[in-house]
């Protein structure tokens, strides 16, 4: 089935990204100074919109810098000068690791320049005070070998002491994985996002700050791509004049059980604010008039019950009727595992003609690999290991086949080719329903791109982690419910629309 390429990057080696920015600057201090200021700029722009989650930079705010040598400490000491000159009453120190007069020449002129611009607001730490706001590791990058150097080791050790609201890392936390490493909630990937980070405990969430290293923006083969936010373009547009609810995709949403009886719902109502142009839910008979008040704009469809409150097999011509008239069919959330439930399941994906997205507890091994119709699996960690059987992301989607999209802190899809990793999201999605939420946001669009699984999987998971991130910036991260992430899609939409990653 023909695919359209994913907007993304690859991550790189530490090696790979030491070569392409050689090839990028050839040497040349005046182009890096560039691309330091940019790099600077963009994670002092990124930490700022992440505090947000904890409510916030406040006016008289302080910031510490941990300064290596290089380029990362230029990189930092930028980023601390553009916060203290967004805000006038804040204040900051440095923590030199090595001291200033090993300081780089690039590092030696942020310095200087930080200096000048925050004259009497900013100083060189002896002792460092009791609480920042952010606190950014510029001790090491690319070049960094093990092991941590003591010098090193001594000025994280400090901060480590210190109450800090938001700890970024820049490109790579120091040290990374060893003992006595800086132990980031963000670290900020500049110009290339680097392997390492990739899994890293101590990097927290990785983000991705584009600086147009990349000429290119799609990519596939092999190997792990960062997915850009730009591949929600083509929904932010215009639709043609002429469109009609039929032109726009039909969805089935397939669950719901006695036992589980909000998945569906929740489902439901994402799949309502994918742009999907009809939506029809087939649920348990008893379920149907209740969710038809809460969202009426679906149709609800009862379907005979079994004796414990799921889905009976006596529903399969009734659902398979429907599935004639739709582009797309989802299943499983809140179908539960009553046997008779599972065994509907698997005859539904068996028969269906209309392309698939499979969730909860219908990612069972049989299921999943019942039928010929093109599929999407959305599975967390458990369910993931109960269909791969100990294979690795690419080995299942090929071997089912399928686009998998396997949740978790860095989400990652595939088709069988390359890995791509949506960046987006964070601890506001570890709650019930974040997964019923995606599966129907996933449905929909695949319901509107029916020949494009895989696109369909990438654009909900970025679109989902945007949502997340925007909710949680304006609500933090404790007291929010899953639902309101569908009163954040359209703002991500408009943000990708003006090319915005915030």
């Amino acid at each position: 089935m023909p695919q359209s390429p994913v907007p993304s990057h690859p991550v790189l080696s530490p090696g790979e990204a030491r070569a392409l920015e050689a090839a990028l600057f050839g040497g040349d201090e005046g182009r890096e100074w560039t691309a330091m200021r940019l790099a600077g700029r963009s994670v002092a722009t990124a930490a700022l919109l992440d505090l947000e989650e904890a409510g916030g930079f406040r006016a008289a705010g302080r910031v510490l810098v941990l300064a290596g040598r290089g380029n990362n400490a230029g990189d930092a000491l930028i980023a601390a000068r553009e916060i203290l000159e967004r805000f006038p009453r804040a204040g900051g120190a440095v923590l030199f690791a090595f001291g200033t007069r090993r300081l780089g020449p690039l590092a030696a002129r942020a310095w200087q320049e930080l200096c000048d611009a925050c004259q009497g607001r900013v100083e060189e730490a002896g002792a460092l005070s009791d609480a920042y706001d952010i606190c950014i590791d510029g001790i090491f990058g690319l070049q960094y070998r093990p092991p941590l150097p003591p010098e090193a080791a001594a000025a994280i050790a400090a901060s480590a002491r210190c109450r800090v609201r938001l700890r970024a890392a820049v490109d790579i936390p120091s040290g990374i994985d060893e003992p006595g490493a800086f132990r980031a909630d963000f670290t900020y990937a500049t110009g290339s996002v680097k392997a390492p980070v990739i899994g890293c405990a101590n990097a927290g969430r990785p983000r991705y700050l584009d600086l147009g290293f990349f000429r290119e923006e799609s990519g596939g083969g092999q190997g792990d791509r960062v997915i850009l936010p730009s591949i929600l373009g083509p929904l932010a547009g215009l639709r043609p004049a002429a469109s009609d609810k039929r032109s726009q995709g039909h969805l089935l949403v397939v669950g719901g059980s006695a036992n589980f009886p909000g998945a569906v719902l929740m489902a439901a109502l994402s799949a309502l604010r994918s742009g999907a142009g009809l939506v029809t839910a087939l649920v348990p008979r008893s379920l149907a008039p209740a969710f038809a008040s809460r969202a009426p704009e679906a149709m609800w469809v009862g379907l005979p019950e079994a004796p414990g409150g799921g889905l009976a097999r006596g529903g399969l011509e009734k659902v398979m009727g429907a599935a004639e008239r739709a582009t797309a069919l989802a299943i499983g959330p809140g179908l539960g595992r009553d046997p008779e439930a599972l065994s509907l399941a698997m005859e539904i994906v068996k028969a269906s003609a209309v392309p698939l997205v499979v969730d909860a507890d219908a990612l069972q091994p049989d299921i999943v690999r019942a039928g010929t119709a093109p599929r999407i699996l959305t599975p967390h960690a458990g369910e993931f290991s109960r269909i791969a059987f100990g294979a690795d992301l690419p080995e299942l989607c090929r071997a089912l086949p399928a686009v998998v999209v396997q949740k978790g802190p860095v989400t990652r899809i595939s088709g069988g080719g390359a890995v791509y990793l949506s960046l987006f999201g964070g601890p506001v999605l570890a709650r019930g329903g974040s997964g019923d939420v995606l599966s129907g946001l996933v449905g929909g669009l695949l319901a509107q791109a029916p020949d494009d699984p895989l696109a369909a999987a990438c654009r909900g998971a970025v679109w989902h982690g945007m949502a997340a991130d925007r909710l949680a910036r304006r609500h933090g991260q404790a007291s929010v419910q899953v639902l309101q992430l569908l009163d954040f899609l359209g703002a991500a939409l408009r943000d990708s629309a003006g090319g915005s990653s915030a």
